[in-house]
């Protein structure tokens, strides 16, 4: 119960109702997470997010997310960085959530002028991947994903990352279909299966832009339970057991007032006959759903529907209600947020300070937009 603790020490400050249960495995996890995605690539930038990932875990933030490509590698190891302060603290290792992605490209030094070649000097001659695994900066071969996630913990610094996603594969399926993009996930899957076997990971998922948002018809579309019947064969042949409980336990979608797809959106089966929107349908199939894009790329910070600024008169500015409006969504665990700058970290903090809305509250504002 080390997340318990967590929630009673370093989160003594935030309000009833901030901590989502992790799928009942006793795991508190913040309503809000820090994300590491922007930026620029720069020393100065490293060195805020690591004093904002140190601060974010001392006062009651737990959930970190950063992806391998993130900022050329930097962000994974300013996280890293930013963990081992934490660590400094008192903050332990288990009572954190870190997550990183795999997918696209890792570049060290920036884009490459010729992609081509550097993917087969940097992939193909190095055995992490073939021609046909490449689509635009994308690579999805079982090995480039093993290198991705070994990547990162390196880079993070961890013995064991809590989350691995592969993000936005819904990108090949232009190229090659769906059909032939779940065969290469079901091969992924069993190197993320084989982490978990190593104690290297604990769950797995993927990460989506377009995939849980469009309608069913949609070429892009992803299903959970279609990804969830993938893992399970993946889990049989690496733990050669017919029971094999299956680790893939987490996805990401973007979600906010402008994107309200994940919660409005009746799309995904849960068998029984049983159809629901990509947020109750992650609930109910045991998954744990992340929100991405909550400022909308910065958009929200600074302008918000109508109705939801009458529904949270209490909150100083735009940035805070993106945040409030995000978190009390029933069925979202975690709602991230870009931050790259300690005045962006003082909006988070303020909100986790308050309860999430009221549910009457929250879908009255839904009636307001219609």
């Amino acid at each position: 119960m080390a997340s318990k603790q967590y929630a009673s020490s370093f989160g003594k400050d935030c309000a009833e109702g901030h901590y989502s249960d992790f799928l009942n495995v006793h795991l508190r996890l913040s309503s809000i997470g820090i994300g590491t995605f922007p930026g620029a690539p720069t020393d100065e930038v490293d060195a805020q997010y690591v004093e904002i990932i140190a601060q974010a875990l001392t006062h009651g933030i737990n959930v970190v997310d950063t992806g391998a490509h993130y900022r050329y590698g930097r962000s994974p190891a300013a996280v890293g960085a930013g963990v081992k302060k934490a660590l400094a603290t008192g903050v332990k290792r288990e009572q954190m959530f870190l997550v990183s992605k795999g997918g696209f490209l890792s570049f060290r030094d920036g884009p490459p002028p010729d992609l081509q070649a550097w993917f087969q000097s940097e992939i193909v001659a190095k055995g992490l991947g073939r021609a046909e695994d490449l689509t635009q900066a994308h690579c999805i071969s079982p090995e480039y994903i093993g290198f991705q996630l070994e990547l990162s913990r390196r880079l993070m610094g961890v013995e064991t990352l809590d989350a691995f996603l592969i993000d936005q594969p819904e990108v090949h399926i232009p190229v090659i279909g769906k059909d032939r993009l779940n065969k290469k996930l079901e091969k992924v899957f069993m190197v993320l299966e084989q982490a978990v076997k190593d104690k290297k990971l604990r769950y797995y998922g993927i990460s989506t832009f377009n995939g849980f948002r469009v309608e069913t018809d949609n070429p892009l579309f992803q299903s959970i339970t279609s990804m969830q019947g993938h893992a399970e064969k993946a889990a049989r042949a690496i733990w050669k057991d017919d029971q094999a409980k299956h680790q893939f336990k987490v996805v990401q979608m973007p979600f906010n007032q402008v994107m309200q797809e994940g919660f409005t959106r009746f799309s995904q089966t849960t068998g029984q006959g049983n159809i629901g929107s990509t947020i109750q349908a992650a609930h109910q199939l045991g998954v744990y759903l992340m929100a991405s894009h909550t400022l909308f790329k910065g958009h929200l910070a600074s302008q918000a529907m109508d109705a939801v600024i009458q529904a949270m008169p209490m909150m100083q500015n735009h940035a805070q209600r993106a945040l409030q409006f995000n978190r009390s969504t029933p069925g979202v665990g975690t709602t991230l947020v870009g931050v790259s700058t300690p005045a962006h970290l003082d909006d988070v903090l303020a909100v986790a300070k308050l309860p999430p809305l009221e549910k009457t509250a929250y879908l009255k504002m839904y009636q307001r937009t219609e």
